[in-house]
């Protein structure tokens, strides 16, 4: 009995430490969502067609931000400027680069009220993705479960205690999400 509450505990550790990295995805993905405020984690979900390889863009350019409204991107090899420049635009940082043959200069404009509407939509759709990964994990581990006890290693009453555990995390993790979100849509709104 004992071996099994230590399977069941393992899955739900497993399933605690993958909803953590869930959450600290979307994390870090709403840090590449503007603020008014130039920063190089701006342009982190950004990938260049790098002579046929999908690349992310900090891997083939320095990235930084050297005033409060400007981000400077210097590509490591000259040649791939206008495939970065491509990158850019058609990605929805909604900045314009400009480019000198050397480095691609993009002003962060002050952020227009419609345009704050529609960055808190595109951070509620990155919301929504981390709770969809959260519940994936939920749902793989409730399968886990299953198996479980349909092959008599635990019996109803540890699945349905483990199923009440998985659920108590399920719900703290989407509630931490969902105040992240809270407060970069404030971010997001503060003019």
């Amino acid at each position: 009995m004992a071996s099994t509450e230590n399977v069941i505990d393992e899955l739900l550790e497993d399933a605690r430490e993958r909803m953590g990295k869930s959450l600290e995805s979307a994390h870090q993905e709403f840090s590449t969502v503007r603020t008014g405020r130039a920063s190089p984690g701006l342009l982190d979900r950004i990938v260049v067609d790098y002579y046929g390889a999908i690349t992310p863009l900090n891997q083939l350019a320095t990235i930084s931000a050297p005033e409060a409204r400007l981000i400077t991107v210097q590509p490591y090899d000259k040649s791939s400027i206008k495939e970065i420049e491509k990158s850019i635009n058609e990605s929805d940082v909604g900045l314009n680069p400009s480019n000198d043959g050397n480095l691609i200069r993009l002003a962060v404009p002050e952020l227009t009220e419609e345009r704050r509407h529609e960055l808190v939509k595109v951070v509620r759709n990155l919301a929504e993705e981390g709770r969809v990964a959260i519940r994936n994990v939920r749902r793989d581990t409730m399968q886990h479960l299953r198996e479980l006890k349909s092959a008599g290693e635990a019996s109803s009453d540890d699945e349905h205690r483990a199923e009440v555990e998985l659920q108590k995390l399920t719900d703290g993790t989407v509630a931490d999400l969902d105040g992240v979100l809270k407060a970069k849509e404030e971010e997001i709104l503060e003019v």
